[in-house]
């Protein structure tokens, strides 16, 4: 199937896309140079002649917006570099296994992180030690607070005295580094004769599936990443184990401990004074959490880790250098933080988080517009824009209503004595108001896009239907404008918004409600634009028309209703426009069915496919029924800016 091709091939469809562009890009450019040089002598500033056609410049705009699309969204890379992803993806775990040791390392922070420790610490420690509350200590304790304080920085300097660094903890670090070394020299020496396993080459390729970028390695460059991360995993939790070791430390750790908690012991005693009692707690308490933070060892001396440093960066050349052209690929290609590895997955970081492949949004259309809800088409049960049989007695029944049949003379038929029942002619009728008669089916388009269109169009009937005779009234009777201007200027100004909850309150969230939303709000737009456009008329015409022996009503038809024409078709421009956007907003609010709908429950699970999906929907239904408009003001008023 066609759909299923988009789906399995987009990454395919996407490379022949983006030739396209580029050479339709280049020739739109050329053949608008071209013309812009034949037209320059011709052509006057300020004639509306001159703006007319113009297509290779529109082919020009489309190209480089969708080219720019591609750029940005990674789509460009995915289709002509479909294994960097892949790749990337096994250099992101090489940054994700050695992050606990770069944590510590000035690569990030630009300080080691021990020398951020100590700094955060002994300030800390200043802080406590001026805000010793002397009234809540007796002499004695605060002798005792001040020696814990006291204990505590000399810890810190026995941690950072590279004379008591204890040589298992040297040792240690030293293997750390070797063994890094190792990894890099592994890099180093090159991905010839690995081989990615078949477990691996069965995954769906990046930019084929909905999953994320594949997470086994499937190139021999991504075999040599994933190897490289998994020794540095391991490496990177012996190194997390790694403590320093001093026997000064450890000494003054011991009587450190012991006395906070004579200090916490001290305290439980009650002063009497729960105020008291909570501020000696929170200070010792304030206290203790320094020592602790001091007590887990990991503060080194300043020049500890210079040989881990070295070895790191070293292995980051190694990896940079074995990129070769991956690095060029990332650099150009992939706009943003190219590739993370969290967890047990790949992820894209950047723009293409929430702009998402072009062929991506034309797949999830393509799923969507599906006519086959029971295979997965559609979207909740609705199909996106398909038809459907309708009886015409639904149809019948909602253009009349039941009243009408009973303000017909004479009564409804009754059951006879035998229990038998006969209708009468008001029988049948109202059978045929309420559609409970079989008048045959006829064809009638059905889903979301057809619902949404339906509400606009029958809103904007009605609102050019009643506002334009109107505003042409009251752009001519003084009586009209003066009775009904005010009351259209209370409402109009108010946001479709606010009277949303009011209305669909009263209707419903069916489609009386919606329908008559967007009625108030083509109404008054549609009044507007007619009425100025009628008393725009110049007098000069009009008493000409009089002077010829016209009527008024003459006046009316072939005067005054011309020169408006242009502004009633320009409201009718903006209402369609006002009409759709109040439309979207209320089936966001109240509906089960429509684009408003889709993209409402699509922002509720974050699926940016599904949102840029209705986007576009709206953009493209938006631009159909501009490219309408324009060919009807074409063609009925020919004469407009021509004098």
């Amino acid at each position: 199937m066609v759909l299923d091709f988009l789906s399995q091939e987009r990454a395919l469809i996407a490379a022949f896309i983006i030739f396209a562009l580029f050479i339709s890009l280049g020739v739109s450019i050329y053949v608008g140079v071209k013309q812009s040089a034949l037209r320059a002598k011709d052509e006057v500033f300020g004639d509306p002649e001159r703006t007319k056609g113009g297509w290779y410049w529109a082919l020009c705009g489309i190209s480089a917006l969708l080219l720019i699309w591609f750029y940005f969204s990674w789509g460009m890379g995915r289709a002509y570099f479909p294994d960097a992803g892949n790749e990337m993806c096994q250099s992101a775990k090489i940054d994700e296994a050695i992050s606990p040791i770069t944590a510590a390392l000035p690569m990030k922070s630009r300080y080691y992180k021990s020398t951020t420790l100590v700094v955060r610490n002994v300030e800390q420690l200043a802080d406590i030690e001026a805000r010793l509350p002397v009234d809540a200590f007796s002499t004695a304790e605060q002798r005792r607070l001040l020696t814990v304080i006291d204990q505590t920085r000399t810890i810190i300097s026995a941690f950072s005295n590279p004379e008591n660094q204890n040589p298992e903890s040297f040792a240690s670090l030293e293997r750390i580094a070797v063994d890094l070394d190792r990894v890099t020299a592994q890099i180093n020496a090159g991905y010839q004769g690995m081989q990615p396993s078949a477990k691996a080459l069965s995954q769906p390729k990046w930019g084929v599936a909905e999953e994320e970028i594949p997470l086994l390695p499937m190139t021999a460059k991504g075999v040599l990443f994933d190897l490289a991360a998994g020794e540095i995993k391991e490496i990177s939790k012996a190194f997390l184990k790694l403590r320093n070791k001093s026997d000064e430390a450890d000494q003054l750790i011991i009587q450190t401990k012991a006395d906070i908690a004579g200090l916490k012991e001290a305290i439980k005693q009650s002063t009497g004074d729960d105020r008291i009692d909570k501020l000696r707690a929170a200070y010792v308490k304030s206290v203790e959490r320094i020592y602790k933070r001091v007590d887990d060892g990991t503060i080194f001396p300043a020049d500890a880790l210079n040989t881990v440093n070295a070895s790191v960066n070293q292995l980051y050349q190694a990896v940079e250098s074995a990129k070769g052209s991956l690095s060029f690929v990332e650099t150009v290609f992939f706009p943003g933080q190219g590739v993370v590895k969290s967890k047990t997955i790949c992820s894209e970081q950047g723009p293409g988080r929430w702009l998402p492949k072009p062929t991506d949004v034309v797949a999830t259309f393509g799923k969507l517009a599906n006519p086959d809800v029971e295979s997965g088409g559609g979207y909740k049960g609705t199909t996106l824009l398909w038809w459907k049989w309708l009886p015409v007695a639904d149809v019948v029944a909602f253009l009349i209503p039941d009243g009408l049949v009973d303000m017909l003379p004479g009564d409804y038929a009754r059951h006879q004595s035998d229990g038998s029942f006969v209708p009468n002619y008001k029988d049948k009728l109202l059978a045929v108001a309420q559609g409970n008669i079989w008048l045959g089916s006829i064809p009638m388009l059905d889903g979301h896009i057809w619902d949404s269109l339906f509400r606009v169009i029958v809103a904007m009937g009605f609102g050019i239907l009643l506002g334009v005779p109107l505003g042409i009234y009251m752009g001519v009777s003084r009586f009209f404008k003066s009775f009904f201007d005010p009351l259209i200027e209370l409402y109009r100004p108010v946001p479709p918004l606010a009277w949303a909850p009011l209305i669909l309150t009263i209707f419903g969230i069916q489609d009386d409600g919606k329908i008559f939303l967007l009625f108030m709000v083509a109404f008054a737009i549609m009044v507007i634009s007619a009425r100025t456009g009628a008393s725009g008329t110049q007098l000069s015409k009009i008493r000409a028309s009089h002077s010829l022996g016209a009527t008024d009503r003459q006046i009316l038809r072939h005067v005054i209703l011309p020169n408006a024409m242009p502004e009633i078709l320009t409201g009718i421009r903006i209402a369609i426009g006002v009409c759709w956007g109040t439309l979207v907003a209320a089936e966001m609010l109240a509906g089960t069915t429509g684009v408003g709908f889709i993209e409402n429950v699509a922002r509720t699970v974050s699926d940016y496919e599904l949102i840029w999906v209705t986007i576009l929907i709206m953009g493209v239904l938006g631009l159909i029924f501009d490219l309408i408009m324009r060919w009807v003001i074409s063609k009925t008023i020919p004469w407009r800016g021509k004098g």
